[in-house]
Formats: C-alpha cells, structure tokens, sequence
C-alpha cells in the first residue's frame, strides 16, 4: 500500500490475521444485537432513497459486515487498509444474502487512495470516521469528487459526549464552559473536544459537510459500544444528470 497515513498504518498494525479471525467470527454473532441491525437497517433505508440501481464504496469495509445490508447494489466496492481484514471480507457474514451484482475489494487508505471522479452514488462508512479515522475536510473533499451528481455519503461518528470516552477534568471542564463561550474561542474548544475529528458531534459534521454537500439527515444512535451521529449528506445536483450519460441500461 503506498502513500499510507498515520491512520492506515495503525490500522494495518492492528488488524493482523489473528485479530481479523476474530472480528469475523464477531460478525455472525453480532446477528442477535439490536444496535447491529438498527445500523443495518439505516443503511438499507438509505440504498431506498434511490429509485435505480447504484454503485457503492464502503469506506473501510473490514470485513464486509454491512454488505448484506445494501439493496439494489449493482456494483460495491470496499476499500480497507488491512490485508488481513480484507481477506476475512472474501467470506463476509451472511454472503448468501448479498445482492449486490459485482464485488470488488481494493487495499487502501481512505485518505490517500484515488478513484476515478463520479464513480459511485453511494459511499458509505460505519464505525470508522471519527472512531478510527479522523473526520476532517479531507475525507469530504475526497467523497465529493467520486460521487455522482445526486449521490449520498452516509457515515457514522462517535459523538464526543459518548459515556465511552474517558471523563478527564479538561474534557469536563471544556463541556461546561462550552454555553458560554463564542466566536474563535468557541470554535477552538470544539476543535478540541472533538480531538481534531477523533470524535464528531453535530456541529462538527455540519462544519466538515460545510457547502460541499447537503445534510438530508443528521441523528443520534446509542449501540452498547458507544453514542454515535448517524448522517446522511447529498452531493448537489439532479441524480443521474452527470457520470451516467452514455452508460448502457442495466
């Protein structure tokens, strides 16, 4: 892998084949959690905003526990760091179910890897950004240029207020004094306890999407790992206007 950041290092690092083998085989046990299927069920929903067949990225797939959840799916591609991950991800959980038509796994960073502009109309990531992999402009910029003209990025984040994170006496400080402040000052303490995009609330995913993208939705979701923000951006533009002209019919 060439061009690897700091983050994908880690990530290679950390995600040997011992460690794979066992995320994998917590995939089919994460069958029965209820959080596990509200996520599956979020991103199914948002396969459903289309009307057509789409083309999806899944932005650090691991092992491809989500791939099942997609619907009307004509090509899916996951992009992941870690060989070992990706290998686990050739044998997702519930690949019976899969619907999507073609399949394809590429090793990468997600902040550092190319694809074509306007490549997909979907690109997705769940327990990554702002988890693993900081959410910053960069992500969005990257996002933007291979979406299609109408397509969506939908990811989720922990929020910095999640119980998960360690109350340290800055971090408390920081929150209570939060109300009070403004201007540069308010947005430095933001920076802060969101540790640069370590952790995303609201305000700063509004601030990352900044004119970029559309929010269409923006929510809450407290899993028994941690609380996290739930959103979904649209790039602009009418669907299909640009990137599918000239494409056969499916």
């Amino acid at each position: 892998m060439t061009h690897a950041t700091e983050w994908a290092r880690r990530a290679e690092a950390l995600y040997t084949s011992a460690y794979a083998r066992k995320y994998r085989v917590h995939d089919d046990e994460l069958r029965s959690v209820e959080t596990h299927q509200a996520f599956c069920d979020w991103i199914t929903g948002v396969c459903g905003r289309f009307d057509r067949s789409i083309d999806a990225l899944d932005l650090g797939c691991g092992t491809g526990r989500y791939f099942a959840a997609l619907k009307n799916v004509h090509a899916l591609v996951g992009l992941d760091a870690s060989a070992a991950m990706l290998d686990e991800a050739a044998r997702p959980v519930d690949a019976t179910r899969i619907t999507a038509r073609e399949v394809r796994l590429v090793r990468g960073d997600l902040l550092t890897h190319e694809f074509p502009e306007q490549s997909f109309d979907l690109v997705y990531s769940i327990g990554v950004l702002a988890e693993h992999t900081p959410l910053d402009s960069r992500v969005v910029a990257n996002v933007r240029r291979w979406l299609r003209p109408g397509g969506r990025f939908a990811f989720t984040t922990v929020h910095p207020e999640s119980w998960s994170i360690r109350p340290t006496l800055r971090r408390r400080l920081g929150r209570s004094v939060m109300p009070f402040t403004a201007g540069a000052l308010r947005r430095w303490l933001r920076k802060r306890l969101a540790a640069d995009g370590g952790y995303a609330d609201e305000a700063w995913i509004e601030q990352c999407i900044g004119p970029q993208l559309s929010i269409e939705s923006l929510e809450r979701l407290d899993s028994e790992a941690h609380l996290h923000c739930l959103c979904v951006a649209r790039k602009i533009g009418r669907e299909g206007q640009e990137g599918r002209e000239g494409k056969t019919a499916r």
